[in-house]
């Protein structure tokens, strides 16, 4: 019986003191045209375990070409059509994850990210994991506006209020921001930018506000009303 429970236990401290750090990554993302995307790798950090090289790869073909490696002289962007738009994250221990700026429709494909360890015995592990990267072309969303206090809030005259406009497509995206007008009259453009500013708010600024977005493809959309109140 002893001899059994001592088995078991040497095995369980087998599997904890070998046991390689393990890559989580999605099957696939999709980003938008002419927009960022980030791809997720990340794995646990285990001790006695070293990172030593982060490769990225893109499946171009027969044979995966690398874009990225990271090893002990720092980061290394291997292709030219990649420079200036992709970095790898090294902020939080395990986290490897690749950002891709500017997405072009070309840039879809099969993504490798591979890590390589070393172990406490000295030797080497390699683990990878492949993510399909999507690319497609996003009408803008319906925006929202962040005001911080819901659709409708009152303010003390003076204060500096800030209204931001905020949608998802492919970009560029262009804002403007209306103020409705009574008698149902057509509505005033105020602005032509994501963030309308009171600086400071006057009585005069009270109305009911809201904003549009257009992206690169598809219409606009108009947000939700504001009702803005300064006394």
């Amino acid at each position: 019986m002893g001899l059994l429970l001592g088995l078991l236990l040497l095995d369980h401290l087998t599997v904890v003191t070998y046991g390689h750090p393990i890559l989580e990554a999605p099957e696939s993302v999709t980003g938008p045209w002419k927009g960022d995307v980030n791809i997720p790798c990340t794995y646990g950090p285990l001790q006695g375990y070293t990172q030593v090289l982060v490769k990225w790869l893109v499946h171009r073909g027969l044979d995966p070409v690398t874009i990225f490696l990271h090893d002990s002289s720092g980061d290394h962007i291997q292709q030219a059509k990649y420079r200036g738009r992709l970095q790898v994250n090294h902020e939080i221990p395990g986290d490897v994850s690749l950002q891709l700026n500017t997405l072009e429709m070309d840039d879809r494909s099969h993504y490798t990210c591979e890590v390589t360890w070393q172990t406490p015995n000295g030797n080497q592990v390699v683990r990878e994991k492949i993510i399909e990267l999507r690319v497609q072309k996003f009408s803008v969303s319906k925006p929202t506006v962040m005001t911080g206090s819901g659709y409708g809030f009152t303010v003390p005259q003076g204060m500096t209020i800030s209204l931001q406009c905020q949608a998802w497509g492919s970009p560029p995206i262009s804002y403007t921001w209306y103020k409705e007008q009574t008698n149902n009259q057509e509505p005033i453009k105020v602005a032509v930018l994501s963030t309308l500013l009171f600086k400071p708010a006057m009585v005069a600024d009270s109305g009911s506000y809201f904003c549009t977005a257009k992206a690169r493809v598809g219409s606009e959309q108009r947000s939700n009303t504001v009702k803005f109140l300064v006394e």
